[in-house]
């Protein structure tokens, strides 16, 4: 059957001497990977349109084994990624934890939309640690591991100070702390912007202010918590932690 899609691509793989199996993250059906043939060959007008980080319009003809690529038109080149190795290291890394974490043919409009606005984000702006944890805490979701953000994990208990349990998935109050010694104690406006980064669209989001130690402890506790339920190894996490250790 053949579809008429949106689509970003997230992954490619050579396939022979000529062509590409391409992976999109479509608005119609999810993550699908299709043969592109002739990508490869510098020449091709599939060759443009199969580029990393690039939303396209693609039919695509679907079958139950291996789809095909039968045409596809550039929407958004995001160009200004690729043309720097930091939005780069930064663009693979999204499309990286969208594969992994994402299920074929499991159609999510939402998904989609807010990994296009990430990418853009990326592109344009020097600044994209906010919005890459933002969409992170989306992707939990889709996988099925998200985090309790919004009351304590243990009681239910939303008006109190929380502090964050890796153990206990998610933010527990004071008066269940004891569950588990080793969660972090968190400000106030830290349990709050969890619940906002996880919840809201990057498009609604203006001005991204947050204090530097607040952004690292953010930044500890998506790690610490991918680190115990997301099970994935990414080599683009890596070169992103390598990088950060050279600043």
């Amino acid at each position: 059957m053949l579809e008429k899609m949106e689509g970003i691509v997230i992954k490619t793989q050579d396939y022979s001497e000529s062509h590409k199996i391409v992976t999109l993250y479509s608005n119609k059906l999810g993550k699908i990977s299709a043969l592109a043939r002739g990508a490869k060959k510098p020449k091709s007008r599939m060759a443009a349109v199969t580029q990393p980080f690039i939303l396209g319009e693609f039919f695509v003809y679907v079958n139950s084994g291996l789809s095909t690529i039968q045409q596809g038109d550039v929407i958004d080149s995001l160009r200004f990624i690729r043309e720097d190795i930091i939005k780069t290291a930064y663009a693979a890394y999204v499309v990286e934890l969208t594969d992994k974490l994402t299920d074929s043919r499991i159609p999510n409009k939402y998904l989609f939309d807010q990994l296009y606005q990430t990418l853009c984000w990326i592109g344009e702006h020097n600044e994209a640690d906010i919005p890459i944890m933002m969409f992170e805490l989306k992707l939990f979701a889709t996988a099925g591991f998200a985090p309790g953000l919004d009351r304590c994990v243990n009681c239910g208990n939303k008006e109190s100070a929380f502090s964050f349990s890796i153990a206990e998935g998610g933010l527990i109050c004071s008066r269940c702390k004891q569950i588990d010694p080793e969660s972090i104690v968190l400000p106030d406006k830290i349990a709050k912007l969890l619940n906002i980064f996880a919840n809201i669209e990057l498009e609604r989001i203006g001005t991204i202010s947050v204090k530097p130690e607040n952004k690292k402890l953010l930044r500890q506790l998506i790690d610490a918590y991918y680190d115990q339920y997301g099970g994935y190894f990414l080599k683009s996490k890596r070169f992103l932690d390598q990088m950060d250790k050279l600043k």
